[in-house]
Protein backbone atom coordinates (compact mmCIF):
# COMPACT_ATOMS: atom_id res chain seq x y z
CA UNK A 1 0.00 0.00 0.00
CA UNK A 2 1.42 3.41 -0.90
CA UNK A 3 1.09 6.79 0.82
CA UNK A 4 -2.35 7.64 -0.54
CA UNK A 5 -3.74 4.30 0.77
CA UNK A 6 -4.12 2.76 -2.67
CA UNK A 7 -3.00 -0.79 -3.23
CA UNK A 8 -0.33 -1.72 -5.75
CA UNK A 9 -0.92 -5.20 -7.14
CA UNK A 10 0.99 -7.59 -9.34
CA UNK A 11 -0.52 -10.09 -11.81
CA UNK A 12 -2.61 -12.63 -9.93
CA UNK A 13 -2.97 -10.52 -6.77
CA UNK A 14 -6.35 -9.19 -5.69
CA UNK A 15 -6.77 -5.48 -5.17
CA UNK A 16 -9.33 -4.94 -2.35
CA UNK A 17 -10.53 -1.80 -4.10
CA UNK A 18 -11.27 -3.84 -7.23
CA UNK A 19 -13.50 -6.51 -5.61
CA UNK A 20 -16.66 -4.79 -6.73
CA UNK A 21 -15.18 -3.79 -10.10
CA UNK A 22 -14.30 -7.43 -10.85
CA UNK A 23 -17.93 -8.37 -10.36
CA UNK A 24 -19.02 -5.86 -13.00
CA UNK A 25 -18.19 -7.29 -16.40
CA UNK A 26 -18.89 -5.88 -19.82
CA UNK A 27 -20.66 -7.62 -22.69
CA UNK A 28 -17.63 -9.80 -23.54
CA UNK A 29 -17.06 -10.89 -19.94
CA UNK A 30 -14.04 -8.68 -19.16
CA UNK A 31 -14.05 -7.04 -15.76
CA UNK A 32 -13.24 -3.36 -15.29
CA UNK A 33 -9.99 -4.29 -13.53
CA UNK A 34 -8.94 -6.58 -16.39
CA UNK A 35 -9.80 -3.86 -18.93
CA UNK A 36 -7.59 -1.42 -17.03
CA UNK A 37 -4.80 -4.02 -16.92
CA UNK A 38 -4.95 -4.43 -20.69
CA UNK A 39 -5.06 -0.66 -21.28
CA UNK A 40 -2.18 0.24 -18.97
CA UNK A 41 0.14 -2.79 -19.24
CA UNK A 42 -0.96 -4.69 -22.35
CA UNK A 43 -1.47 -7.81 -20.24
CA UNK A 44 -4.20 -9.78 -18.52
CA UNK A 45 -4.61 -12.91 -16.39
CA UNK A 46 -7.97 -14.54 -17.26
CA UNK A 47 -9.55 -16.59 -14.50
CA UNK A 48 -10.03 -20.33 -14.95
CA UNK A 49 -8.85 -23.74 -13.82
CA UNK A 50 -5.30 -22.93 -14.91
CA UNK A 51 -4.88 -19.12 -14.98
CA UNK A 52 -2.49 -18.09 -17.76
CA UNK A 53 -0.93 -14.65 -17.82
CA UNK A 54 -0.96 -13.11 -21.31
CA UNK A 55 1.82 -10.64 -22.06
CA UNK A 56 1.76 -8.70 -25.33
CA UNK A 57 4.93 -7.26 -26.82
CA UNK A 58 3.88 -4.79 -29.51
CA UNK A 59 5.25 -1.84 -31.45
CA UNK A 60 8.75 -0.82 -30.39
CA UNK A 61 10.60 -2.05 -27.33
CA UNK A 62 11.20 1.08 -25.27
CA UNK A 63 14.44 1.03 -23.31
CA UNK A 64 16.51 3.78 -21.71
CA UNK A 65 15.00 6.55 -23.85
CA UNK A 66 11.32 7.52 -24.02
CA UNK A 67 9.82 7.13 -27.49
CA UNK A 68 7.58 9.81 -29.05
CA UNK A 69 4.00 9.71 -27.79
CA UNK A 70 2.61 8.67 -31.19
CA UNK A 71 4.67 5.43 -31.13
CA UNK A 72 3.14 2.18 -29.94
CA UNK A 73 5.63 0.89 -27.40
CA UNK A 74 6.29 -1.91 -24.93
CA UNK A 75 8.02 -0.42 -21.90
CA UNK A 76 10.57 -2.66 -20.24
CA UNK A 77 9.92 -1.11 -16.82
CA UNK A 78 6.35 -2.44 -17.14
CA UNK A 79 7.34 -5.90 -18.35
CA UNK A 80 10.11 -6.77 -15.88
CA UNK A 81 7.96 -6.46 -12.70
CA UNK A 82 5.19 -8.45 -14.41
CA UNK A 83 7.58 -11.30 -15.16
CA UNK A 84 8.80 -11.36 -11.58
CA UNK A 85 5.23 -11.41 -10.29
CA UNK A 86 4.19 -14.18 -12.70
CA UNK A 87 7.10 -16.35 -11.59
CA UNK A 88 6.32 -15.83 -7.89
CA UNK A 89 2.50 -15.98 -8.01
CA UNK A 90 1.31 -19.53 -7.25
CA UNK A 91 -2.12 -18.97 -8.79
CA UNK A 92 -0.63 -18.23 -12.23
CA UNK A 93 0.31 -21.50 -13.91
CA UNK A 94 1.85 -20.35 -17.18
CA UNK A 95 2.81 -17.42 -19.43
CA UNK A 96 1.73 -16.75 -23.01
CA UNK A 97 3.84 -14.14 -24.83
CA UNK A 98 2.22 -12.68 -27.96
CA UNK A 99 4.52 -10.68 -30.24
CA UNK A 100 3.89 -8.18 -32.99
CA UNK A 101 6.95 -5.96 -32.78
CA UNK A 102 9.30 -4.09 -35.09
CA UNK A 103 12.14 -4.39 -32.55
CA UNK A 104 13.63 -1.53 -30.59
CA UNK A 105 16.15 -1.09 -27.78
CA UNK A 106 18.63 -3.98 -28.00
CA UNK A 107 19.63 -4.14 -24.34
CA UNK A 108 16.05 -3.81 -23.06
CA UNK A 109 14.77 -6.47 -25.45
CA UNK A 110 17.58 -8.86 -24.61
CA UNK A 111 17.07 -8.26 -20.88
CA UNK A 112 13.37 -9.20 -21.18
CA UNK A 113 14.27 -12.27 -23.26
CA UNK A 114 16.82 -13.42 -20.68
CA UNK A 115 14.25 -13.08 -17.88
CA UNK A 116 11.66 -15.12 -19.78
CA UNK A 117 14.20 -17.79 -20.71
CA UNK A 118 15.13 -18.16 -17.04
CA UNK A 119 11.57 -18.70 -15.79
CA UNK A 120 10.66 -22.08 -14.28
CA UNK A 121 6.98 -21.83 -15.20
CA UNK A 122 5.78 -23.01 -18.63
CA UNK A 123 6.14 -20.27 -21.26
CA UNK A 124 4.89 -20.30 -24.86
CA UNK A 125 5.39 -17.54 -27.44
CA UNK A 126 3.28 -16.72 -30.50
CA UNK A 127 4.43 -14.41 -33.30
CA UNK A 128 1.61 -12.50 -35.00
CA UNK A 129 2.25 -9.96 -37.74
CA UNK A 130 5.96 -9.59 -37.12
CA UNK A 131 8.77 -10.47 -34.75
CA UNK A 132 11.56 -8.33 -36.18
CA UNK A 133 15.06 -7.39 -35.05
CA UNK A 134 15.35 -7.77 -31.25
CA UNK A 135 11.91 -9.37 -31.45
CA UNK A 136 13.70 -12.54 -32.65
CA UNK A 137 15.32 -13.28 -29.25
CA UNK A 138 11.98 -12.47 -27.59
CA UNK A 139 10.24 -15.01 -29.84
CA UNK A 140 12.70 -17.84 -29.19
CA UNK A 141 13.14 -17.31 -25.43
CA UNK A 142 9.98 -19.31 -24.59
CA UNK A 143 10.09 -23.03 -23.90
CA UNK A 144 7.96 -23.53 -27.03
CA UNK A 145 7.50 -21.03 -29.86
CA UNK A 146 4.75 -20.67 -32.47
CA UNK A 147 4.29 -18.44 -35.50
CA UNK A 148 1.24 -17.90 -37.71
CA UNK A 149 1.83 -18.57 -41.44
CA UNK A 150 1.30 -14.91 -42.42
CA UNK A 151 3.79 -13.50 -39.90
CA UNK A 152 7.33 -12.44 -40.81
CA UNK A 153 10.60 -12.15 -38.93
CA UNK A 154 13.48 -9.90 -40.01
CA UNK A 155 16.96 -11.03 -39.01
CA UNK A 156 19.62 -8.33 -39.39
CA UNK A 157 22.81 -7.13 -37.65
CA UNK A 158 22.79 -4.65 -34.77
CA UNK A 159 22.08 -1.09 -35.92
CA UNK A 160 22.51 2.16 -34.03
CA UNK A 161 20.91 5.51 -34.72
CA UNK A 162 22.43 8.84 -33.85
CA UNK A 163 26.07 9.90 -33.70
CA UNK A 164 28.55 7.02 -34.02
CA UNK A 165 32.28 7.55 -33.58
CA UNK A 166 34.01 5.85 -36.51
CA UNK A 167 36.85 4.19 -34.62
CA UNK A 168 37.83 0.50 -34.21
CA UNK A 169 36.50 0.44 -30.64
CA UNK A 170 32.97 1.23 -31.91
CA UNK A 171 32.99 -1.66 -34.37
CA UNK A 172 34.39 -3.98 -31.71
CA UNK A 173 31.53 -2.99 -29.40
CA UNK A 174 28.94 -3.70 -32.12
CA UNK A 175 30.56 -7.04 -32.86
CA UNK A 176 30.45 -8.11 -29.20
CA UNK A 177 26.82 -7.06 -28.92
CA UNK A 178 25.98 -9.04 -32.06
CA UNK A 179 27.77 -12.10 -30.67
CA UNK A 180 25.64 -11.93 -27.50
CA UNK A 181 22.44 -11.88 -29.56
CA UNK A 182 23.56 -14.68 -31.87
CA UNK A 183 24.55 -16.87 -28.91
CA UNK A 184 21.21 -16.29 -27.18
CA UNK A 185 19.21 -17.12 -30.31
CA UNK A 186 21.20 -20.28 -31.01
CA UNK A 187 21.01 -21.42 -27.37
CA UNK A 188 17.21 -21.01 -27.34
CA UNK A 189 16.28 -22.34 -30.77
CA UNK A 190 17.31 -25.04 -33.24
CA UNK A 191 18.94 -22.71 -35.78
CA UNK A 192 22.64 -23.29 -36.44
CA UNK A 193 25.08 -20.42 -35.86
CA UNK A 194 26.57 -20.52 -39.37
CA UNK A 195 23.07 -20.46 -40.83
CA UNK A 196 22.00 -17.53 -38.65
CA UNK A 197 25.10 -15.48 -39.51
CA UNK A 198 24.52 -16.18 -43.21
CA UNK A 199 20.99 -14.77 -42.87
CA UNK A 200 22.33 -11.76 -40.95
CA UNK A 201 24.71 -10.82 -43.76
CA UNK A 202 22.44 -11.52 -46.71
CA UNK A 203 22.64 -8.60 -49.18
CA UNK A 204 19.92 -9.64 -51.64
CA UNK A 205 16.64 -9.03 -49.77
CA UNK A 206 16.62 -5.63 -48.06
CA UNK A 207 16.99 -2.52 -50.22
CA UNK A 208 18.76 -0.28 -47.69
CA UNK A 209 20.18 -2.83 -45.28
CA UNK A 210 21.53 -6.36 -45.01
CA UNK A 211 19.59 -9.24 -43.49
CA UNK A 212 16.84 -11.73 -44.24
CA UNK A 213 13.04 -11.64 -44.04
CA UNK A 214 11.47 -14.98 -43.09
CA UNK A 215 7.82 -15.89 -43.35
CA UNK A 216 6.22 -18.35 -40.93
CA UNK A 217 7.11 -21.51 -42.84
CA UNK A 218 10.71 -20.38 -43.42
CA UNK A 219 11.19 -19.48 -39.74
CA UNK A 220 10.16 -23.02 -38.77
CA UNK A 221 12.15 -24.66 -41.58
CA UNK A 222 15.43 -23.04 -40.49
CA UNK A 223 14.83 -23.94 -36.83
CA UNK A 224 14.28 -20.43 -35.54
CA UNK A 225 10.68 -21.16 -34.44
CA UNK A 226 9.35 -24.53 -33.26
CA UNK A 227 5.94 -24.74 -34.93
CA UNK A 228 3.41 -23.13 -37.23
CA UNK A 229 0.27 -22.51 -35.21
CA UNK A 230 -2.51 -20.18 -34.13
CA UNK A 231 -3.66 -18.90 -30.76
CA UNK A 232 -5.53 -22.12 -29.99
CA UNK A 233 -2.43 -24.20 -30.80
CA UNK A 234 -0.26 -22.09 -28.51
CA UNK A 235 -2.82 -22.29 -25.69
CA UNK A 236 -3.24 -26.06 -26.09
CA UNK A 237 0.53 -26.50 -25.93
CA UNK A 238 0.81 -24.28 -22.85
CA UNK A 239 -2.00 -26.10 -21.06
CA UNK A 240 -0.32 -29.44 -21.80
CA UNK A 241 2.98 -28.11 -20.41
CA UNK A 242 1.16 -26.90 -17.28
CA UNK A 243 -0.42 -30.36 -16.83
CA UNK A 244 2.96 -32.06 -17.22
CA UNK A 245 4.61 -29.72 -14.71
CA UNK A 246 1.84 -30.26 -12.15
CA UNK A 247 2.04 -34.05 -12.57
CA UNK A 248 5.81 -34.09 -12.13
Amino acid sequence: MNKDNTFITAPGQVDPQQDNADENTDEVGISEHQADQIKEMGSVTPKGLNPIHCLTIIGQIEGHYILPSQNKATKYEHVIPQLMAVEEEDEIKGLLVILNTVGGDVEAGLAIAELIAGMKKPVVSLVLGGGHSIGVPLAVCAKRSFIVPSATMTVHPVRMSGLVVGVPQTYSYFEKMQDRIVKFICDNSKVQEFQLRKMLHNTTELATDIGTVLNGDEAVECGLIDEIGSLSDALDCLKQMIKQSSDA
